[in-house]
Parts: structure tokens; sequence; C-alpha cells
């Protein structure tokens, strides 16, 4: 693996960039970019996927987004759709410049939110060849249904931004709990929260680049953003679709099979992880080695590796 850097216009995007085995630096080889979750840093899901992939012959592109983790960015802990979607496409303009990279052999893949992303910027780029999802969620849409009142918040992002531009302080606040015993102590139930608590904040993927907040006019974007209405019209490319079986709150089940019945690609596959939750296929096996080697076989196919 190699920590790799990048730009986004003005905005220094850092990655990793991990290698196949016995890598041979006078080959070309196919290359995917990975797009993670929102809230996430490359070291953990991100850096799960690509390592395993990266075992099946590819170069793997994970980053963390503009604003967050170690790339750069002001103002801080800033999830902005249209920056995370610009950063995938520069993602693609550097991977260009590898001498070890086949330009005609790149594909992409999005995790959670990051499936969205990569969907709105697959509608556009043909340098992506295939394109696959790992409980995919449109972000805009997710919050819309899961936030209690969005139009009650989208009036709050509006005094929060008059608050700012008079010279107050930004708001940051959490994408979930800090603790489980913060969770319990204010009531919550839901598995699937729980679960992201666990994996977050809890487990030995935690990173400390990993800041769990959000700046709260974000969400003026987010609300507004839609990652598949186009679909039928722009997206172009073989598409794999993977979710888990196991429905919950977060959508990610029905999120997927909306976004294939959208696609009007030639190819297109379907798979539902028996017994997997949303967060169980970030990093359970055997769920994310059924992922893996179903991606693999997709991208093998379409990548002609």
């Amino acid at each position: 693996m190699k920590r790799v850097k990048f730009k986004n216009r003005h905005i220094t995007v850092v990655g990793n960039l991990h290698f196949p085995p016995q890598f041979d630096e006078s080959r070309k080889y196919p290359a995917l970019i990975l797009a993670t979750p929102g809230s996430s840093v490359k070291e953990q899901i991100g850096a799960i996927y690509a390592a395993r992939l990266a075992a099946h012959g590819y170069l793997a592109l994970t980053f963390d987004p503009s604003f967050q983790g170690e790339s750069g960015g002001q103002p801080r802990d800033l999830e902005d759709p249209a920056s995370r979607v610009e950063d995938i496409h520069c993602a693609v303009d550097y991977m260009m410049t590898l001498p070890n990279v086949d330009e005609d052999r790149v594909g992409l893949l999005g995790i959670c939110a990051g499936g969205g992303y990569a969907i709105k910027a697959a509608l556009t780029e043909r340098r992506f060849k295939a394109v696959g999802t790992v409980v995919a969620n449109d972000i805009g849409e997710a919050l819309r249904r899961l936030l209690p009142d969005f139009r009650k918040t989208l009036q709050e992002v509006a005094q929060q931004r008059t608050s700012e531009a008079r010279g107050g302080s930004p708001r940051r606040d959490p994408w979930i709990p800090d603790t489980l015993k913060e969770a319990k102590a204010a009531g919550i139930d839901d598995p699937d929260l729980l679960e992201a608590v666990i994996f977050y904040r809890e487990s030995s993927y935690r990173h400390p680049n990993s800041t769990n907040r959000i700046l709260f006019t974000s969400y003026g974007s987010i609300l507004s953003f839609d990652s598949f209405s186009l679909v039928p019209d722009l997206l172009t490319q073989p598409l794999q679709v993977i979710v888990g079986g196991r429905r919950g709150t977060t959508g990610q089940f029905e999120s997927g099979r909306r976004l294939f019945d959208l696609s009007k690609s030639k190819f297109k596959h379907f798979l539902a992880v028996d017994g997997a939750g949303h967060y169980d296929m970030y990093y359970k096996n055997p769920y994310v080695e059924q992922a893996v080697e179903r991606l693999a076989l997709f991208y093998s196919e379409h990548l002609r590796t």
C-alpha cells in the first residue's frame, strides 16, 4: 500500500493505493476507485474492500473525502455531495497519470453513501467501464426519510447560516452517538444504529481521523441531493448491485433494488447476501467475502482481466 495525494481543484485529497500481490512495475493493471460511506475514512470500510480486491489483481484506490480525514479543505467536517462526486472524477484523473494503470480497464465501487455518490459520478464519467455498489444509499433520499422533520432541519440550516454569516460559531453535530452508553441513555434501540455505533466508535475499526461530526449546514445540500433519477438515461456501464439480505431501517435493500430496477444497462446483476444487515456488509465474514467474490467476478468479466 502507498499513501498518495491528488487535487480536487485547490484541495489536496489524500488516499491509499493498494497494490496486487507480486506487483510488477513493468505491467499495466486494471484499477478500481472506491467511494466510502458518509463519515468514514480510508482506513475503515474502504481499506477492507480495497485490500481484498487488490488481492484479486487490481490497483485499488480509496481516499478521504475533501474536508474530511487527512484530506484538505475548509470548513472541516463538511459533507458536500458535489465535492464528493468531484472527488471521484479527480481520482480518475489521478489514476490516468499512473504508468501502471490500464486506462481502458478502470472500475468504480461505492459503499453506502459512497454508492450514491459513485452512481452520480458514473452518470457522466465514461472512463469507468464497470460500476459496483455495496449497500448503496442515496444520502439525500435516506435523510429525507430518516430525519424527523427535514423541512424543519432546512429552516434550522437557514438560521445557522445567518448566525455564521454574522460571526457565530460553526455547528457540528454527531453523525451517530459517540458511544453505546450514550445511545442507550438516549433511548435508542434501533439495531442498525447500534451496529453503526459499535463499528465506528467501539470496534477495532474506530479511527482517530473519523471525527463522527458533520458540519450542520451540510444538510442544506444533502437534502436536495438526488443520486438515481437520471440512471435510466445516463448510466450505461455494466452494474453490480450488492445488498444485505436482512432489511433494516437504513433502507439499503430498497435503495439497491431501486437502483437496479432503474438501470437499463445491458448487463446488470443483483445480489442479496443472506442474513447480512447493512453494517455486517462493512466488515463481517463471510458476508464481505461473498461480496468481494462477486465483485471480483463482475470486474473480471467487464474489465477483461
